[in-house]
């Protein structure tokens, strides 16, 4: 009896122990993540087919690893999904990122940028002769980009506009601009029909089309930021960084090797694009486009203080972060950003 009792009294105080002490999350062993039609999400296509992610996190400790990948056609529904915990990290243009920022700051859903999401210039494009500049569109021209208003092209027509006649006339040119996948409106812009006349894409169309007889280039985004700047970038919540820095820290290094297989070789970059995202476009082409100098993968953050300058003097975000390093976490203020 004293044998079973003092069992009894360890099996207590082992209990007791087990009870009072801090619960723990364990870490996720399936991350979730978006990634969006174009060659901006190269690096994570890279990703999805080396199954880096996967690599890095078995590296980490975590057992049986897994990534689930989703295209996400609307900007609106992937970043719900980042902020009701159905995704874990999100890619997108660097307002949409300064409007989550702003909503959430202090919570603990606090959304902030991991990295920059490769660099590229925005082409507008026209078969019109007679347009030069921003300056000879007329009401008579339909411009195309992927969301009127709210498009990374969309935003950055408004800041050439607010550039060429002042802040007070951002949204000039918004009453040409149409809705338009990239696909569709190259198809419109290279064969002459419809009133489209004008596009603003991004590779590989925008320097396809350039191929075509009477098309030419009248602005290039480079030039209204001033430099380079990032297509989309990655974010997530602090609480997922909190509650899974092993899966945080994988997804990092993740991201790193696939930025070093795309700056390595190019070719082979390409092949991978085409074999996950088919488009009309040949290797030889797309490998091309990628060794322009113009086109940047990095993580760095490049762009950032530009656009989110423009939205809060335009009133798209209402509280504006003091500088660019308020909406990246750590691991990516210590890029050299801007």
């Amino acid at each position: 009896m004293t044998f079973i009792r003092s069992l009894s009294a360890l099996a207590l105080a082992a209990w007791m122990s087990v009870a009072s002490a801090p619960f723990a999350i364990a870490e996720t062993s399936e991350v979730r993540l978006a990634k969006q039609v174009g060659l901006g999400s190269l690096t994570l296509l890279v990703m999805e087919h080396e199954k880096l992610l996967e690599k890095h996190m078995q590296a980490e400790g975590i057992a049986d690893p897994k990534a689930v990948w989703t295209t996400f056609g609307s900007g609106a529904v992937m970043n719900d999904g980042l902020i009701s915990g159905n995704l874990d990290f999100a890619a997108g243009g660097a307002i949409p990122l300064a409007v989550l920022w702003s909503k959430t700051v202090g919570t603990p859903n606090e959304v902030r940028g991991v990295c920059g999401l490769n660099a590229m210039p925005m082409l507008l494009d026209t078969r019109n002769p007679e347009i030069k500049s921003i300056r000879d569109i007329t009401p008579k021209s339909k411009i195309a980009v992927p969301a009127i208003k709210v498009s990374i092209q969309a935003v950055t027509l408004q800041m050439a506009a607010a550039k060429e006649w002042g802040d007070a006339e951002f949204a000039k040119l918004d009453p040409m601009t149409v809705s338009m996948n990239g696909v569709d409106s190259y198809v419109a812009l290279t064969t002459g029909g419809g009133e489209l006349d004008i596009r603003f894409g991004t590779a590989p169309y925008a320097q396809l089309e350039l191929r075509k007889p009477g098309i030419h280039t009248i602005l290039n985004s480079y030039d209204v930021l001033g430099g380079p700047h990032d297509i989309n970038f990655i974010y997530t919540t602090k609480r997922f960084r909190d509650q899974n820095p092993k899966a945080y820290a994988a997804f990092v290094a993740a991201f790193k090797e696939a930025t070093d297989i795309v700056n390595a070789d190019k070719r082979r970059a390409a092949e991978i694009y085409l074999s996950l995202s088919p488009e009309k476009v040949s290797v030889d082409d797309l490998t091309a486009i990628l060794r322009d100098p113009q086109f940047i993968s990095s993580m760095t953050p490049m762009g950032v203080t530009k656009f989110v300058e423009f939205a809060y003097r335009t009133g798209t975000i209402k509280k504006k972060p003091e500088t660019w390093k308020d909406l990246f976490f750590p691991e990516a203020q210590a890029l050299p950003g801007g």
